[in-house]
């Protein structure tokens, strides 16, 4: 199209309001290839800052500022989950992907129909520690290609571009991660059932009732602390429904009277947080399967529960 004086219009650079409506699909996406709110949030600042630094006609010449925004912040992603695996070699103790508090707004909401299915925000096991987890034993080419096609929708000419491979490397790089999955998952377990079992799990735990923990806990259950280093905690993976059991009996006994253990959402699951004096200390995500806890993952790195500490 041309103007009265001959010259093709130049398209206005999209607003301010445009450009951050991103925001809250990327932290979304983000947050599901790196594990780590605090990292996903650095990202999508990062993606940002390119942008601005781009002129008005570069932003304007870009057809579809939610697909540049989306690729930038993937290829992000992907070179951090490379330097990721060099950092974590030197971790103390177990690492675990950082819990979500219910607010965060990661684990609620869901596109409409016929919506767009980047800005899907999904109640299913995308988001679950269980989930978080697997997703860890995965290349970074293997996750981000799994994460954007199986679990956002993106079909393999759009996750070829972004990571940068054929749609066929890509087809297979997302066939590989699914293979790292279970392969045969535990039916979900409803989340009223979750919750009745963690609530008696916390009850139990209270009374020091070692019989009725192990009954609770699945006789093939684990434990996993991450401290970091930075305060006490298990450092190697507990096995078997008993040793947790008098495990955590033992934590119980020597549990600081001002300590209290309250139900909350982790990940978008029952869960249980322990504060102390009215901090949040402890983080406790759980996975529930035929009305047993199968997985314990204990957060106790304080730099892994700023999430938790605003409320």
């Amino acid at each position: 199209m041309t103007s009265r004086s001959g010259l093709a219009e130049i398209r206005p650079a999209p607003g301010l309001d445009v450009i951050m409506g991103e925001r809250r699909r990327l932290i979304n996406l983000t947050y599901r290839l790196l594990g780590s709110l605090a990292e996903a949030e650095d990202a999508v600042q990062e993606t940002y800052a390119r942008w601005y630094a781009m002129s008005a006609r570069q932003q304007a010449a870009i057809d579809n500022p939610g697909g540049w925004l989306t690729t930038v912040a993937s290829r992000i992603c992907l070179n951090l989950l490379g330097s990721a695996r060099a950092r974590r070699e030197t971790y103390v103790g177990e690492w675990i992907p950082e819990p979500l508090p219910e607010r965060t707004g990661l684990t609620a909401g869901r596109a409409g129909p016929g919506g767009d299915p980047a800005d899907r925000v999904t109640l299913d096991e995308s988001v679950s520690m269980a989930f978080l987890v697997v997703l860890e034993t995965m290349t970074p080419a293997e996750r981000v290609a799994f994460i954007l096609h199986d679990v956002f929708r993106y079909p393999f000419a759009e996750v070829a571009e972004i990571v940068g491979r054929s749609p066929a490397a890509c087809r297979k790089l997302a066939s590989s991660a699914r293979r790292r999955l279970p392969a045969s998952p535990a039916p979900a377990t409803p989340a009223a059932q979750q919750a009745g079992v963690v609530r008696a799990f916390k009850a139990a735990w209270e009374a020091k009732d070692i019989n009725a923990l192990i009954g609770l806990l699945d006789p093939d259950a684990t434990a996993v602390a991450d401290s970091g280093g930075l305060v006490m905690a298990f450092l190697h993976p507990i096995e078997g429904g008993e040793q947790v059991a008098r495990a955590w009996a033992e934590i119980a006994s020597r549990r600081p009277s001002t300590m209290v253990f309250l139900e909350r959402t982790v990940n978008g699951q029952p869960g249980l947080v322990a504060q102390q004096d009215g901090v949040t200390v402890t983080v406790f995500a759980f996975e529930v399967a035929a009305g047993r806890i199968r997985h314990i993952w204990v957060m106790r790195n304080p730099e892994k529960l700023r999430p938790w500490l605003a409320g």
